[in-house]
């Protein structure tokens, strides 16, 4: 005689599936997060000390371009304090959720204090950064240059802004007495700085964008002083875009500044790949 069929409980059958759903949960890795990003750089010689660059209409051309190309990330070389807050209104103006500011000035090797721009306000490098909700939240970072011209009252510097748990997006612009001592504050920013960052706060994926007074293909070569697995690109000139492996780079252009600055401004388009934890 056939063997009567086995059944299982209702009850059995529901208890059964959900070991299996949390079994699931615990061994497969949920995908990465991809965020699209259009990054901004700008060396806008708005201190008034270098003559031969310095119009006085840099941060009005700035501001037209952060409202016509929409950058989610600025990057700004060569400027005063008061330009931050000007430019941040441009970009709120095409954002919606919260667009952070961030200035970090150059030290006068002399005194100690703030370096300045001729009309007193502190001069030196800054971040603007679009938050989409529900990221929010944000810490800056910053430091200065070991390495610097005992000749040269202006001590460069570097600055960070942790977005999120997005990405770090870095600025500085290095030393142009010196090629030599440009690579070694690169090789500090790039081998020395940024790795302590992601050690003491929290890895994520990073884009550093400047003036770095270094070329590809230059002596020094500026590619000496990128970590091998990093994306690199350039303006054909000084201005330089590094990012970690996880950034994929889809397009770089360069945009006129009308005459108003002696640098073109560089805008990268990239993505972003974060790897997510396995469910708990």
């Amino acid at each position: 005689m056939a063997g009567r069929p086995y059944r299982i409980s209702p009850a059995l059958a529901v208890s059964l599936i959900l070991v299996a759903a949390l079994l699931a949960g615990c061994s497969v890795a949920r995908p990465a997060e991809t965020t699209r990003l259009r990054v901004l750089q700008m060396n806008l010689c708005n201190s008034g000390m270098a003559k031969g660059c310095y119009t006085g209409r840099s941060v009005d051309r700035a501001a037209e371009v952060i409202r016509a190309e929409r950058p989610d990330v600025v990057t700004l070389n060569e400027i005063c304090s008061g330009d931050v807050a000007a430019l941040e209104q441009a970009m709120v103006q095409v954002h919606d959720g919260t667009v952070v500011a961030a200035f970090q000035p150059a030290r006068n090797g002399r005194t100690g204090d703030p370096y300045r721009c001729v009309n007193g306000q502190q001069y030196g490098v800054g971040v603007l950064a679009h938050l989409a909700a529900p990221e929010g939240g944000h810490t800056v970072h910053n430091g200065f240059y070991p390495a610097q011209d005992p000749a040269d009252p202006e001590q460069r510097a570097w600055l960070c802004v942790e977005a999120g748990t997005v990405y770090f997006a870095c600025t500085t612009h290095l030393a142009y007495t010196s090629a030599a001592l440009a690579l070694a504050q690169c090789s500090h920013l790039l081998g020395v700085a940024i790795p302590q960052l992601h050690a003491r706060a929290r890895y994520q994926p990073t884009v550093v964008s400047g003036d770095l007074n270094l070329r590809h293909g230059g002596a020094p070569d500026v590619r000496s002083c990128v970590p091998a697995d990093y994306r690199h690109r350039h303006d054909g000139g000084v201005q330089q875009f590094m990012a970690t492996a996880d950034v994929n780079i889809e397009s770089t252009r360069s945009i006129g500044m009308a005459g108003t600055t002696d640098h073109a401004a560089f805008l990268v388009t990239l993505t972003t790949n974060r790897e997510q934890h396995p469910a708990a």
